[in-house]
């Protein structure tokens, strides 16, 4: 028996036709018609179907009616139909506009790290607003959901709805680079920080939040790596394409036999026996550790002895105040803040006058006969002076987003300026030192100073290893127009010979970034000159993400809010460094989450 083919209804054109309004009372609504006396749906769109609706069930309707009054009567009863889909429609659209709104204010919370309840005070102010600005549209203010535990769901949807993102995104990433560093909360629980910058094959940059991973028990090398090793599975982020990891330097993150990176780099060659990761010890954090060869501990012992505030909110001494100095409060030395010495240092050295007489005034001067002493002021100067060029190469390494060759060539010009200040400073050239010129400096004191410089030019350069090993393949992606083609590897030479004499690219480079100039180039004639720019440029070159990260977690789980849990803790970090914005539109229509009892 041949096959009986079967007929696709759905297939079918079915064309509504007018006339059918005013002799069945029947409209269209999409693609479907339906019977205006009883609101139901024809199920076939076809008039033998529609004929046979309306003669078996309202065969009596409207027999007395002439054709014009049957006319009048369909185009009544379908106005009542538009009507109520109106405001059903109207309805659905002012709830997910008042949804999403409440997800835009609960992502304003989170993103500006404010506590959860604080939603309802804003609510409460935008209903007392809108009823002086607008009170006919006040109820539509207050039917906002924006209590502590609607604000907590809010947060934890958009947190699931940018790790989707982040993960579709890191399935297109050719590279990828991770940055940790380790801190303890308000409860003394260890928190490992995990942020990754990806590049993809159009030279796209992603540096986002990864994951903050609670660490409850030990933090040994084992642990960090479970925790790292869980996090890239969660994203699907592979070990074939990890390229780099950036620690503080921590014994546990970089020891030899057991600790994470010892176990990172075997885990990535059981993948890939050829792959060579790139471990970078962060910039700042190397810089900041550089200082400790300048041997100030007896000016910086004395200086904490003043005291002139009993805290750093108090008011300050009476005499500072009359003597008319400005911004007489003198900050407080800390040793895990990287900038504060120097700025202790020198708001001191601006005041010694003023220091001076006030403790004379309070009979302390004998107290600190350190103040009056030639020697230990020129130390003084001289700590003042070298420090503040050490802030000024420490704020110029911050910042997110920073190709690693940037930072590395602002530590290489500071190498050069020891150099030079050492050789003035042998001359008993001052120039780059105020503070130390305007005193008298005893014989013997240039040479103790450039001696000092030395020391810590070596320790620069010894510290900075792991960034001089990398130093010619940044130049290579830096500066490709001026690099020596018979010093770069063999597999980019005659690229780079190419790129070198084509006038045109060498307009575009000195008028586009460095991301963008490589992904514009021929991905054909010029492969492995953008594979090793993708190398270069994914690379974090310090931890300055995580020690941002970490003031924005202390600010949120403070002993006011010590009961915040990991997982929001986490939810808000994300909220809070995210640079991708969460579709609002997508989230009010979720039809679970439409309807709040609060």
């Amino acid at each position: 028996m041949s096959a009986v083919k079967k007929r696709k209804i759905d297939s079918e054109c079915r064309v509504f036709n007018t006339e059918w309004t005013s002799k069945y009372f029947v409209t269209h609504v999409g693609s479907k018609a339906v019977c205006l006396i009883c609101q139901n749906a024809i199920s076939v769109f076809k008039e033998y179907n529609i004929k046979r609706h309306f003669s078996t069930k309202h065969a009596n309707y409207a027999t007395n009616l002439s054709s014009q009054e049957r006319e009048q009567r369909a185009l009544k009863l379908s106005s009542d139909l538009t009507a109520r889909q109106n405001i059903f429609v109207k309805q659905t659209a002012i709830q997910e506009t008042v949804t999403k709104v409440s997800y835009m204010l609960a992502h304003k919370i989170a993103k500006h790290s404010r506590s959860f309840s604080e939603g309802e005070f804003l609510k409460d102010c935008m209903v007392e607003t809108a009823g002086i600005l607008c009170p006919d549209n006040k109820s539509q203010f207050e039917k906002i959901s924006l209590s502590r535990r609607t604000v907590t769901r809010r947060v934890e949807v958009i947190d699931e709805e940018l790790s989707d993102k982040l993960i579709k995104r890191a399935a297109d990433l050719t590279y990828f680079s991770i940055a940790l560093d380790e801190s303890t909360d308000i409860k003394d629980t260890a928190q490992l920080l995990i942020f990754i910058r990806g590049i993809n094959d159009g030279f796209e940059i992603v540096e986002e939040f990864l994951a903050m991973e609670s660490m409850r028990g030990t933090t040994r090398g084992c642990d960090l790596y479970e925790c790292v090793s869980g996090c890239l599975e969660k994203f699907n982020l592979p070990w074939t394409k990890l390229l780099n990891v950036t620690t503080d330097g921590s014994p546990n993150l970089t020891g030899k036999n057991v600790g994470l990176l010892r176990r990172i780099q075997d885990r990535v060659k059981d993948d890939n026996p050829n792959s060579d990761l790139i471990f970078l010890h962060c910039i700042i954090h190397q810089e900041s550790l550089c200082k400790s060869v300048l041997q100030l501990d007896h000016v910086t012992k004395t200086v904490v002895k003043l005291k002139l505030n009993p805290g750093p909110r108090a008011q300050p001494p009476p005499l500072l105040e009359e003597s008319g100095a400005e911004h007489t409060d003198v900050l407080y030395h800390s040793n895990v803040r990287w900038l504060s010495l120097g700025k202790v240092l020198h708001r001191v050295w601006e005041l010694r006058g003023e220091i001076m007489t006030f403790l004379g005034n309070v009979g302390k001067a004998d107290e600190f006969t350190e103040l009056q002493d030639l020697d230990w002021m020129c130390d003084f100067a001289f700590g003042v002076d070298v420090l503040s060029h050490l802030n000024d190469l420490n704020v110029k390494l911050q910042g997110k987003n920073a190709f690693v060759h940037e930072l590395y060539s602002h530590v290489t010009a500071f190498k050069a300026k020891l150099i030079l200040f050492s050789r003035q400073m042998s001359n008993k050239s001052f120039t780059h030192f105020p503070m130390l010129a305007t005193l008298n400096v005893p014989p013997g004191h240039t040479d103790r100073y450039s001696a000092t410089l030395t020391h810590l030019h070596t320790e620069f350069n010894r510290r900075f290893a792991d960034f001089e090993k990398i130093e010619p393949e940044l130049e290579l992606v830096s500066t490709p127009f001026s690099f020596d083609s018979e010093k770069a590897p063999p597999d980019v030479q005659l690229e780079l010979i190419d790129i070198q004499c084509d006038l045109s690219l060498k307009e575009k480079f000195s008028t586009s970034t460095l991301d963008s100039f490589y992904g514009s180039l021929n991905e054909t004639q010029f492969p492995n000159l953008r594979r090793h720019a993708r190398r270069m440029l994914v690379l974090f070159g310090s931890t300055y993400v995580c020690e941002q990260t970490f003031s924005v977690m202390n600010y949120n789980k403070s002993r006011y809010r010590s009961r915040l849990t990991d997982e929001h803790l986490s939810s808000v970090l994300r909220i809070a460094t995210t640079q991708m914005t969460p579709d609002f539109d997508e989230l009010a229509k979720g039809g679970d989450r439409l309807h709040c009892s609060h």
